[in-house]
């Protein structure tokens, strides 16, 4: 039985982006659909052949299998990968290895690894977000926990914008090719993110926005700091940016997002920021 599906987007220009309308943005930008009980959904991007997925497991174990634009035997053959557990407890089995993820931890496997399934491994569901980038050196596998993350304030409760930025598969914490993700959480009354906006034309992002309750949103900006545009995006729902992009969003209530990069560079302030009014 195929438990995996995939789909392809491909690489905008940035002029061809002023021309579209919500529903092209939505088309090759929002990525739904993430968390299908006993499958794993995968968008393959043109950006830095980035891939943005979940897997979220049933009554059996999800095996993580190479899809066909890969070219390749096995998903890790020339890839490296970070998962982000947004659910109940999973087991992530990696060549025989059994690690146990709970709820907002992180794993990193590196390239080389042939076989990789998901499990649960309590009563509530996992929900395994993933993010894959392509690797060239083998690098080895680390858990990082949310306690264990590199934690830095930003923004100011009197912008709303107050959050904790809490860096997991990064440098400074675990070894990797270009792969880089993170968690943010928002103080109280704060809902804005990534304000100042920035860009960074070395390496594009995709962001998971959850924990949104049903009755809520988020407004999701991208586009370039002069031609801005925005989607409305929903619980569990990822966005994908360009690298000429910038990405901001504002939500009707509390929520939580992953950020995940790729690119030629691992500096996580690589940023051209952009103040308020600066924006179009």
């Amino acid at each position: 039985m195929i438990h995996t599906r995939f789909t392809l987007r491909h690489a905008v220009h940035p002029d061809d982006f002023l021309t579209y309308d919500t529903r092209r943005i939505r088309e090759h930008f929002l990525v739904q659909h993430l968390f299908e009980p006993g499958n794993i959904s995968l968008v393959y991007a043109g950006y830095d052949r980035f891939v943005v997925g979940g897997a979220c497991p049933a009554a059996e174990p999800l095996p993580l299998e190479a899809i066909p634009p890969f070219r390749s035997q096995y998903f890790l053959e020339r890839r490296e990968l970070g998962v982000i557990n947004i659910g109940g407890t999973a087991r992530v089995t990696v060549d025989g290895s059994v690690i146990g993820l709970n709820h907002r931890e992180a794993l990193y496997i590196g390239m080389g690894h042939k076989e990789v399934s998901f499990a649960n491994a309590g009563r509530e569901p996992a929900k395994l977000y993933l993010n894959s980038a392509p690797a060239h050196k083998e690098f080895p596998i680390k858990k990082v926990t949310l306690a264990e993350a590199e934690a830095t304030e930003a923004g100011d409760p009197t912008s709303a914008n107050a959050r904790t930025i809490n860096k997991m598969i990064v440098n400074s914490k675990v070894d990797t090719c270009q792969l880089q993700m993170g968690l943010t959480t928002f103080r109280a009354g704060s809902v804005w993110n990534t304000m100042p906006v920035h860009t960074h034309g070395r390496r594009m992002e995709a962001y998971l926005y959850f924990g949104i309750s049903g009755s809520q949103a988020v407004c999701h900006f991208m586009g370039q700091p002069l031609e801005t545009r925005h989607i409305w995006v929903h619980n569990e729902e990822a966005v994908i940016s360009p690298d000429w992009s910038l990405h901001s969003g504002v939500g009707t209530a509390s929520y939580s997002f992953i950020w995940g990069m790729a690119g030629e560079n691992l500096d996580y302030g690589d940023m051209d920021v952009f103040q308020p009014t600066e924006l179009k």
